[in-house]
């Protein structure tokens, strides 16, 4: 497995694209908010020869999703999601408004394609990532689970050495606990991707993140 991380949009979010050796890929959480950040991750995916198959958000956050329709007029791929999260994905303006204040202008939003369930799998090329619901930090998050290659994509559930705010709509405090409890059951071995910031391990977050240890 091949793993690209482009930080995109004024809040850092980290978009991945993620490929092996049959040269398919994915992109989780496309979240570029300008031409020139996705023209970045296109000459990358060009220069790859890479045929994406996927386009996959760990949840509907606005940080997320801003390049989902930049991804759907130049690949012609819907987002796929958890759709507890369709509420936020539908009033998009509602939400960017309630984080930062004022609406930013974003183009329409393209349809929802499949509902990604707890314990379903997404295959490309050699490769299937499992989905683990982990609600907390919204309705819908949901993380991406590679046991053959020893990663995991945890979208905003789990940061290194803290977890997702639980504030905005569809945040649960008790939820994200369960979900980091939950993530803590992987082996040590598993590398974490996160939804911002840098990577880490499961066996790091057990020792040392207040919102995973469970004594």
């Amino acid at each position: 497995m091949t793993i690209k991380t482009f930080e995109v949009n004024p809040l850092a979010e980290n978009c991945y694209v993620v490929s092996d050796d049959t040269k398919e890929a994915v992109i989780i959480d496309c979240g570029c908010s300008s031409e020139s950040e996705w023209a970045d991750i296109k000459k990358y995916i060009a220069s790859n020869d890479l045929q994406v198959k996927h386009l996959l958000n760990t949840h509907l956050h606005f940080d997320h999703v801003w390049g989902t329709a930049l991804v759907y007029r130049d690949l012609g791929l819907r987002p796929e999601a958890n759709y507890e999260d369709l509420q936020l994905y539908e009033n998009m303006d509602e939400q960017i408004r309630s984080v930062v204040g004022v609406c930013i202008p974003h183009p329409p939003m393209p349809p929802l394609g499949t509902s990604l369930l707890d314990g379903s799998e997404v295959t490309f090329g050699h490769t299937t990532l499992k989905v683990l619901a982990t609600p907390g930090h919204s309705r819908g998050s949901i993380c991406f689970y590679s046991e053959a290659d020893g990663v995991l994509f945890s979208g905003d559930t789990l940061f290194c050495g803290s977890c997702g705010r639980t504030d905005l709509e569809g945040g649960n405090y008790s939820d994200i606990i369960t979900s980091m409890h939950s993530l803590s059951t992987l082996p040590d071995h598993i590398q974490v991707f996160c939804g911002h910031g840098p990577s880490t391990t499961i066996g790091r977050e057990k020792l040392y993140n207040p919102y995973m240890r469970t004594t």
